[in-house]
């Protein structure tokens, strides 16, 4: 599982990938490297204390949401970190690949270092980090609709796209522009949500 998980996580990197690099050759390429132009970098924290209460609030408050949501959403939901359900702690690695570089690592090239950087440049921080976080809970939400409603689809698209927020502000006001903070939340959000299934924690 360790290593079709890991080529997996690979090909859904290239595939997030292929906009931004493609962009980043034809218009930025000549003007700064590409992983300074996604965020791929340092972080640069003025305000620790502010950083790490924003981290552990953000934390604090997705983890039991994220909870409620998988217990209250229809077994039919099929959610990508049931592929783990009952498994214990023996997949961990798996999990990690998954929600580190699979998940985690792939949406934040693109939602928060693509799109939300760009969108940001074009229409202002406020708009185009309200933008990136919208697209990014319509993606996860929407899908849900015709087979489920409403009720749980705008429930969806308002928890992710909230995170969504989240994740841009810390990166771009708190961090300096690196996408590394909201890498590790994303890959810690995931990673819980996994061992909330493996451990049989909803359902």
């Amino acid at each position: 599982m360790i290593l079709s998980e890991f080529i997996d996580a690979i090909i859904n990197l290239m595939f997030f990938l292929l906009i931004p690099l493609l962009w980043w050759l034809f218009a930025e390429r000549k003007k700064q490297s590409f992983f300074n132009w996604i965020g791929l970098k340092k972080p640069k924290i003025k305000n620790k204390k502010k950083f790490w209460l924003i981290f552990i609030i953000v934390i604090a408050l997705f983890t039991p949401i994220s909870l409620i949501l998988d217990t209250i959403l229809p077994n039919t939901v099929q959610l990508a970190s049931q592929r783990f359900y009952g498994q214990g702690i023996r997949n961990i690695i798996p999990m990690l690949i998954f929600s580190f570089i699979k998940t985690g690592l792939s949406e934040e090239i693109f939602f928060r270092g693509f799109l939300g950087k760009n969108l940001s440049k074009k229409f202002g921080f406020t708009i185009g980090n309200l933008i990136q976080g919208t697209i990014f809970g319509l993606l996860h939400g929407a899908n849900l609709y015709i087979n489920f409603g409403a009720i749980i689809s705008i429930s969806v698209t308002i928890f992710t796209g909230t995170l969504g927020w989240f994740m841009g502000y810390i990166n771009e006001k708190e961090s300096g522009g690196s996408i590394v903070p909201s890498w590790c939340l994303h890959g810690i959000a995931n990673t819980l949500s996994c061992l909330f299934d493996a451990f049989k924690l909803v359902r």
